[in-house]
């Protein structure tokens, strides 16, 4: 830097409230950090020791910025957060290459995916695993990738190894709108599940029956997930801000039951109706939980009050099943008609589990809070990352997008923050974390949507320093296919490796391998779905996908893989980064939930004077959560206008999809752009609506 680039960059840290002498030590360390060329090094001592939390973002983005104005950003992208020696060697990933004798990751990589035995045998020793009857083997020796078997000859129930912890260990620690902190601990919550477990037996209810639940997530609603599967029921997992209409389809797809939900759902001090929606849906035996001490609704005649349904009994033994009976039954939206329902078996959780051990690098004694619940995967995930890794689960019984919720993050001391970009943005936006300590953070980690990387830089800062774990994969996944990690260097917005015991291709439209382009999956993995209940699952994921032979990037042998298609978007980034660019497909992600265009046009279709829609999803100019434009036909003779026609239209996708599905825009078409076979070129509208930003 010339003496008048630095002389104006010290005036712009004073002018935007650094104080003067901090902000010569700042200039300082950067020509220092400019001169010796270790940028990398100099950020992570200037991050350290002079930034602050209570100082200017502003002074951070520019302070960058000023050190990094010359990195080869086809090296690899920038640095915001990297770790020194002591916080690797402080890592499960540490200990797992330190102990396999692997030295750097790239190396414990390869292992994961060319030898699949030995990666999954020795996640499964770590995890503690618990078995009824030992696995013959880790994978059967014939397997068919698209359909392997796992751990052939075992019996076991995944509800077991939630339990690993000392007795007295906290499970849970959680708090409702008021920052009242309350602990369970894992010998509570294990009694409670027994008690669960329990009185599903004495409702009549009999193993492998579906079990459906549609309410907050609560200590309840925890030990409720875990009985569910310790009884050898399916648990059915429905979020509670669908509409009725579509907790009745998946009622309807999974044949559930039964179903536990709440009489109401707070929000802003608020009371929402959700029990009301359950009978909507024409749902069966329900098991009503009050959100106060006292339940607030008279039940249908037939359904229980939730102290009438627990047992007395603590204690069950859990039922021994095979490692592929389900366990769990989700959904995920594919790109036509219902949503795709997709089981989790007992191996599952495995992944989950192993995600969190390898990448969130969650350890005994962890505090983990993610906000969410059990309609999505992460919440079945939050459950079993954090229990089979002897964690704790943070628990706010309230909107996270407020400041009582960031003040649970600093009271609960969070060590693991999980958060989808959205909820990022409204922290940022409302300044809702200024003053708070949230120095206890050893990592965040994001999923559900694409990154804004400056509201990442910012979040990164917020802690001190701590790296953002950017995480993307699926239900049909179990958790991620990539990601990062605690012992890269962290750019915001930006995945450092595929998952450790899978990989990864990214392809052109024509099948070549591209730098751009849609990724495909490279099975086998535990955690893979392997059927669909109201699908055909090859079909889905493997018809009509390019084999592929391997390439020095990817040495896999001579043999053709089969590839496994997933329908993300990736661009591969310097330095063996990658950047998420959303989906490929006619799926989208809307404030992390997962729904296909389809889906809502089939809703906003029925809207007065329109002929028909087409929906599509696209980021913001900055980058970030993806908006949702609609595109719409006025009937023969009738004449729209977008002001009038989108608070119609917001108001059916309230009333039968989800009310958190916003529309960004209404744009009037007279026709839609059709392919000759009169498929809707969903694609084009996307790329000329961004050219048009």
């Amino acid at each position: 830097m010339t003496t008048q680039q630095m002389s104006s960059i010290h005036a712009d840290f004073v002018s935007l409230g650094l104080a003067p002498e901090v902000a010569s030590t700042l200039m300082s360390a950067l020509e220092a950090g400019i001169e010796s060329g270790d940028l990398e090094s100099a950020w992570r001592s200037i991050s350290k020791t002079i930034l602050r939390p209570d100082q200017p973002f502003e002074v951070h983005l520019k302070a960058h910025a000023a050190l990094f104005a010359n990195w080869d950003m086809a090296t690899r992208p920038a640095p915001v957060w990297s770790p020194d020696r002591d916080e690797i060697d402080a890592t499960n990933l540490a200990a797992l290459m330190g102990d396999e004798e692997i030295d750097d990751y790239e190396s414990l990589h390869r292992w994961s995916v060319e030898d699949v035995a030995g990666f999954w045998a020795e996640l499964i020793d770590r995890l503690g695993i618990h078995f009824m009857t030992k696995p013959n083997r880790v994978i059967a020796d014939d397997a068919d990738v698209r359909t392997p078997d796992w751990l052939p000859g075992a019996m076991l129930n995944i509800s077991d190894s939630c339990f690993n912890a000392n007795a007295d260990a906290p499970a849970i620690i959680h708090a409702r709108e008021d920052g009242t902190l309350n602990t369970m601990s894992y010998a509570k919550l294990d009694a409670l599940t027994s008690r669960v477990a329990n009185g599903l037996v004495e409702a009549g209810l009999e193993p492998g029956d579906a079990i459906a639940i549609d309410m907050l997530m609560t200590v309840e609603s925890v030990a409720i997930y875990l009985g569910i599967v310790r009884a050898g029921c399916v648990a059915v997992s429905i979020a509670d801000s669908f509409a009725p209409d579509e907790i009745a389809t998946r009622l309807r797809i999974a044949e559930t039951k039964a179903i536990f939900t709440n009489d109401f759902i707070l929000r802003g001090g608020k009371q929402l109706p959700l029990y009301e929606k359950i009978c909507e849906a024409n749902a069966p035996l329900a098991i009503v939980l009050p959100v106060d001490d006292e339940p607030g609704v008279a039940l249908r005649e037939g359904d229980l009050a939730w102290n009438d349904f627990l047992s007395n009994d603590d204690t069950f033994d859990a039922l021994p099943c095979e490692p592929a009976d389900h366990s769990n039954i989700l959904f995920s939206s594919g790109t036509t008609g219902d949503p795709k329902a997709i089981p989790w078996s007992h191996t599952t959780p495995i992944k989950c589990a192993a995600d969190g051990w390898l990448h969130q690098d969650i350890q005994n004694g962890d505090v983990v809070a993610w906000p969410t619940n059990l309609g999505w995967m992460m919440g079945p995930w939050l459950i079993y990352a954090s229990l089979v890794n002897k964690a704790t689960i943070a628990l706010f019984e309230s909107a996270p997008n407020t400041r009582a919720f960031c003040e649970f993050v600093q009271n609960a001391r969070v060590t693991m923050l999980g958060v989808v970009p959205s909820l990022v943005k409204a922290w940022r936006m409302n300044n809702l974390v200024e003053g708070l300590d949230w120095s206890s953070i050893r990592c965040f980690s994001s999923t559900g949507e694409c990154s804004n990387p400056e509201d990442m830089f910012w979040l990164m800062s917020r802690a001190g320093y701590k790296p953002v774990i950017e995480y993307c994969g699926g239900t049909e996944i179990g958790g991620g296919y990539i990601t990062a990690t605690t012992i890269q260097p962290a750019t915001p917005a930006t995945f450092t490796t595929p998952a450790l015991g899978l990989d990864l291709v990214i392809l052109d439209d024509q099948g070549n391998e591209a730098t751009t382009g849609e990724v495909f999956l490279i099975p086998p993995s535990i955690g893979l779905s392997i059927e669909l209940l109201n699908r055909d699952h090859d079909e889905v994921y493997f018809q009509g996908t390019p084999g592929y032979p391997g390439s020095p990037e990817h040495p896999r042998g001579s043999d053709e893989k089969i590839l496994r298609r997933h329908g993300d978007e990736i661009r591969r980034l310097g330095g063996g980064y990658f950047q998420a660019l959303g989906r490929a497909d006619d799926t989208m992600n809307l404030g992390g939930i997962k729904i296909s265009s389809a889906e809502i046009e089939r809703v906003l279709n029925e809207t007065e004077c329109v002929h028909e829609t087409a929906a599509i999803a696209v980021p913001p100019p900055g980058g970030g959560p993806d908006q949702l434009i609609v595109y719409a036909v006025p009937d023969s003779g009738s004449t729209i206008d977008p002001e009038t026609i989108q608070p119609l239209m917001q108001d059916s996708i309230k009333r039968h999809l989800n009310p958190l599905f916003r529309i960004h825009r209404v744009i009037i078409l007279e026709t839609l752009p059709r392919t000759a076979s009169n498929k809707v070129m969903r694609r084009t509208l996307r790329t000329d609506y961004q050219l048009s930003q």
